[in-house]
């Protein structure tokens, strides 16, 4: 994803180290980084939706990757709300298989 142009380091946060995106819910980017990582699939499905549908997308690739968006789909996809039709619209743009 090197055509992106993700939010600089320093605008991506606040004072305490919350992401921008994150307004809603009092998670660091350490935090969001742990639940991305977690074993559970609906755990991390849900933390996805909620990366994919409240940031911009060239920041959503900083915390997941294309393959991971393609294997949790199944768990995210019912959080994506209303940014579901766009995320389906450019994952098939980019070859990344999920369902309509």
């Amino acid at each position: 994803m090197s055509i992106l142009c993700p939010t600089p380091p320093h605008l991506l946060v606040d004072r305490r180290n919350r992401p921008y995106f994150l307004w809603d819910v009092d998670v660091t980017i350490d935090g969001l980084r742990e639940r991305l990582s977690c074993g559970a699939r609906e755990v991390r499905g849900y933390w996805a939706a909620k990366l994919m549908r409240q940031a911009k997308p060239d920041d959503v690739f900083a915390f997941i990757s294309l393959g991971e968006i393609e294997s949790l789909w199944p768990e995210l996809e019912r959080h994506l709300g209303k940014s579901r039709s766009f995320w389906t619209w450019i994952l098939g743009m980019w070859g990344v298989r999920v369902a309509g």
